[in-house]
């Protein structure tokens, strides 16, 4: 378990003295009722603290040691930041017997980090239930008063889901926020806005705390904001959700992002309502709820062109264009993308049309115009190496790669994957290596290398659950399957390919689904189970057909026209 006695100093840079004076100066009166709690509190008692960022609880903490009333009191800092935690006494009992505790001192227990398994969301979180469970036996077992630290939004969940608990409580003290501390908070937050989607899932979560802490100073729990803390509270907001749509939790991102749109709906100012509109689009996008994420781009573009702003037109019709890639819908996405390129023309940002030409990139590449998506990848590349962008860069590699592998130019294609690849790790974004980690397998399987396609396959995989890319893991299930299949390992290749599909039918991705039933024909026909395998080719021939994919409509018909003709009943 995740717990220490000894408190990490931030403040070792920085005079502490005078943060202790500024601090307290703002919270006199409530720092002197603690000092009487800490000074009347004996055997088990329990005191909550409210402070919504650690820097301050670490000052509060430093305050309470040094303070000449207390020094008759040993205070002992109790950590236990694992998100995992669930019997907190437990864990408390353990310590308890390892602790040096001083001649004629009061022994107070400070208890710090428990927001993390308290959590933001979700019912009943196992800590605070079992918290309420075993309220009796704390009386037993831990004879010393306690200090919970916790945010505020801690604070209201364990309220809720430990009512007992909660009411045992002798004292709870209130500490206002420096402005030096929101101030830095809000630099934080600032500083990895625009990286947040190559940051690990432990920095993520970091930044989702921060936000929460910042959001219960301009909207406490019973509260709602006014003045300069609607816009604040708004901005936040938006923040939260857009960090929850890169941790691929878009239901809880729009919890977020509902609220800024109705409070930004009211600005006079629409800018900041049309990057919210276009923000709640991207939350249905990651659900493949792509006709709703169509309406708020559609809404975004109108206010933008109300306003006549041209960046924010292009990023409306931008989100449009890729909302119609994904369905698909060709020549309307390449219309918006070019749309979107003729007004960065026009305003001479050079550097935006980069990702333009990267889309209409893709758009012929998925027509199958090979040279067309080479001539605009490498115009994408270019402009990127010309502002020295070598992160953004590992995106055109990786989607050279592609069509030099479409081209079955194996070597090229290595090469540029293995180029994205080097990129993306040496700025840390181990998220998006996933994507080239599965398309260096499919080099692999192509030049049947079997083994090697296989690894990193499985590399690709591991990456995208620990990130929780539920959805893109079903290419990865399908390709495993492949080389399972290439091996004549029939069983291995139908669960990865059934895997695959059952992800697939839940994000509603159905065009996708027919290349995994043409697959899942061709394994029933490898085991002459040819009734079927006429069943998956069939359907994987009606999607196409639905879809108008003529190229692999063919394949899906040679395929099934190839069943014995004998077995057509299924006999």
């Amino acid at each position: 378990m995740n717990s220490s006695r000894k408190p990490s100093n931030p403040h070792s840079q920085r005079n502490l003295s005078s943060e202790i004076g500024a601090f307290l100066a703002l919270n006199q009166e409530i720092f002197a009722q603690l000092l009487t709690f800490v000074d009347f509190a004996e055997k088990f008692t329990i005191g909550f603290v409210e402070i919504n960022f650690p820097p301050d609880a670490e000052i509060l903490v430093e305050a309470l040691k040094t303070n000449p009333d207390c020094r008759d009191i040993q205070f002992v800092t109790l950590n236990f930041s694992d998100a995992n935690l669930r019997f907190l006494r437990d864990e408390i009992i353990k310590i308890l017997p390892t602790l040096e505790i001083k001649f004629n001192k009061k022994l107070i227990l400070i208890v710090q980090g428990l927001e993390k398994s308290i959590g933001v969301y979700g019912d009943y979180p196992p800590v605070l239930q079992d918290l309420n469970f075993v309220r009796d036996a704390y009386k037993r077992t831990i004879p010393h008063p306690i200090l919970f630290i916790l945010p505020d939004y801690a604070l209201t969940r364990l309220a809720k889901f430990a009512p007992d608990f909660w009411a045992w409580q002798s004292g709870m003290f209130r500490f206002q926020t420096p402005q030096i501390t929101k101030d830095n908070a809000i630099n934080e937050a600032q500083n990895t806005e625009r990286i947040i989607d190559r940051l690990e899932p432990p920095e993520k979560q970091e930044r989702i705390d921060l936000l929460h802490r910042l959001l219960m100073e301009y909207k406490p729990t019973g509260h709602h904001p006014t003045g300069e803390n609607v816009r604040n509270c708004s901005n936040i907001l938006h923040q939260l959700g857009v960090a929850y749509i890169s941790k691929i939790e878009p239901i809880k991102a729009r919890e977020y992002l509902e609220e800024a749109e109705k409070i930004a709906s009211e600005f006079p100012d629409s800018t900041f309502h049309a990057e919210v509109l276009n923000t709640l689009g991207e939350s249905y996008s990651q659900q493949r709820q792509f006709d709703r994420a169509i309406t708020y781009y559609q809404k975004s573009l109108t206010i933008s062109q109300q306003l006549q702003n041209p960046r924010g037109e292009t990023a409306a019709l931008f989100k449009l264009g890729n909302a119609y890639l994904d369905l698909r819908q060709f020549t309307q996405a390449r219309t918006f993308y070019q749309q979107c390129l003729e007004i960065e023309q026009e305003i001479h940002d050079r550097y935006s049309q980069a990702g333009i030409y990267h889309n209409l990139g893709m758009v012929a590449q998925d027509l199958r115009e090979f040279e067309e998506a080479r001539r605009n990848y490498q115009q994408a590349l270019a402009i990127k190496i010309e502002f020295g962008d070598r992160y953004s860069s590992a995106s055109s590699y990786h989607n050279l790669g592609i069509v030099a592998q479409d081209l079955r130019e194996f070597e090229e294609a290595r090469r540029n994957y293995q180029q994205a690849l080097a990129t993306k790790i040496e700025f840390g974004d181990r998220y998006s290596s996933a994507a080239t980690y599965h398309q260096l397998g499919r080099v692999a399987q192509d030049l049947r290398e079997f083994e090697e396609a296989r690894r990193n396959y499985q590399q690709a995989l591991a990456t995208k659950i620990e990130f929780g890319d539920r959805y893109s893991q079903a290419s990865t299930y399908h390709h495993l399957g492949m080389v399972a299949q290439d091996l004549r390992e029939f069983e291995e290749a139908r669960r990865n390919y059934q895997q695959a599909l059952a992800i697939k039918i839940e994000f509603g991705d159905r065009y996708s689904q027919a290349l995994t039933y043409y697959t899942l024909g061709l394994v029933a026909k490898a085991e002459e189970n040819y009734a079927e395998a006429r069943v998956h080719l069939q359907t994987a021939l009606e999607i196409y057909v639905e879809y108008k994919d003529e190229y692999w409509g063919a394949i899906a018909r040679e395929a099934l026209e190839g069943l014995p003709e004998s077995w057509g009943d299924g006999i």
